[in-house]
């Protein structure tokens, strides 16, 4: 279990194709921190066990399943990757429950920078020097079969990012991003058209199935 507060951004080190699967060499920094063999780390919000490490980079292996049902298919060296360890039972829950399941890929649609009044600021109308104060907005495509469990103000994880829905729109949704966590992340990387894993909140597919009984 996760709560979508990434540590770092990592970077891929290397890529191996195995026998029934991939294996990802990662570099990172604090998660790396009291790591040990068979821990959980959530990879751009898929739940992967460390099967070795070192000062400078961990290990892990993807099963075809898991490859599958990401976008880690398409992963290369250097790219970057959003890392968190697992939640201790002591911990603050700062975002929301996150279970490192991927439930489907979707991809970025639009990305605006937003001055502090809210008002649109493309690149080339911000004025020189530092940056206006204010964020981001990141818009998403809502992929098919998954239209019920993207609300309003409802929680999303992006990448293993824990995020809230701030507008829905048609066959979209939108989302807000602080300087903070755009700089913490990779979706400093991320463009129109690149692939974003979703896991959706868990809290709604229960009570999808409750209703359902």
């Amino acid at each position: 279990m996760f709560t979508g507060i990434v540590a770092e951004a990592g970077e891929v080190r290397a890529v191996t194709d195995d026998e029934g699967g991939r294996r990802l060499t990662i570099a990172a920094d604090e998660v790396l921190s009291d790591l040990n063999h068979g821990a959980s780390v959530s990879v751009s919000g898929a739940c992967l066990t460390v099967e070795s490490f070192d000062e400078e980079s961990f290990e892990v292996f993807l099963a075809s399943e898991t490859v599958e049902k990401t976008y880690f298919d398409e992963v290369a060296v250097g790219d970057a990757v959003n890392l968190e360890r697992a939640l201790r039972a002591d911990d603050r829950l700062d975002g929301h429950f996150v279970q490192g399941h991927v439930d489907t890929v979707t991809e970025v649609v639009d990305v605006r920078r937003v001055g502090e009044d809210g008002e649109v600021l493309r690149t080339s109308e911000e004025p020189s020097g530092d940056p206006p104060r204010g964020g981001w907005e990141y818009e998403f495509a809502v992929p098919e079969g998954y239209e019920a469990y993207v609300a309003d103000k409802g929680s999303v994880a992006l990448d293993g990012i824990s995020l809230t829905v701030a507008e829905r729109g048609e066959g979209t949704f939108t989302v807000a991003v602080i300087p903070t966590t755009r700089e913490l992340t990779n979706l400093s990387e991320k463009e129109p058209g690149d692939p974003v894993h979703l896991e959706v909140d868990v809290l709604a597919k229960y009570v999808e199935r409750m209703l359902a009984e």
